[in-house]
């Protein structure tokens, strides 16, 4: 069982940066590949990026590729998401999520954080 808190979330203005975190529990954490997820009112739950157990490999959504950044500290049980050129439409709900099989183009969540808000103002 993995249990993931976010936290970072906030309001910044278009073309600022935020660094959202994500504080994983358990002892498996370093087997796990992580996550980010974000859903948008009135949209559904979207894929963001994933990172491999290691932190060797990472994969994006086009939408964020270049101006988002995934990492991990396995020896803090930590996730990070790194966010720059922030724009209007990155505003929505994100979630940290955890993949135990360890795939990152295929990441398919087992676990989920509560989330956190971003809101980016135009």
């Amino acid at each position: 069982q993995v249990q993931l808190v976010e936290s970072g979330g906030g309001l910044v203005q278009a073309g600022g940066s935020l660094r959202l975190s994500c504080a994983a529990s358990g002892r498996t954490f370093i087997t796990y590949s992580m996550g980010w997820f974000r859903q948008a009112p009135g949209k559904e739950r979207e894929f963001v990026a994933a990172i491999s157990p290691s932190g060797g490999r990472a994969y994006y959504a086009d939408s964020v590729k270049v101006r988002f950044t995934i990492s991990r500290d396995n020896a803090k049980n930590m996730v990070y998401l790194q966010m720059n050129s922030l724009k209007a439409e990155d505003t929505a709900d994100y979630y940290c999520a955890a993949d135990a099989t360890g795939a990152v183009v295929t990441f398919h969540p087992k676990y989920w954080g509560q989330g956190t808000q971003v809101t980016v103002s135009s």
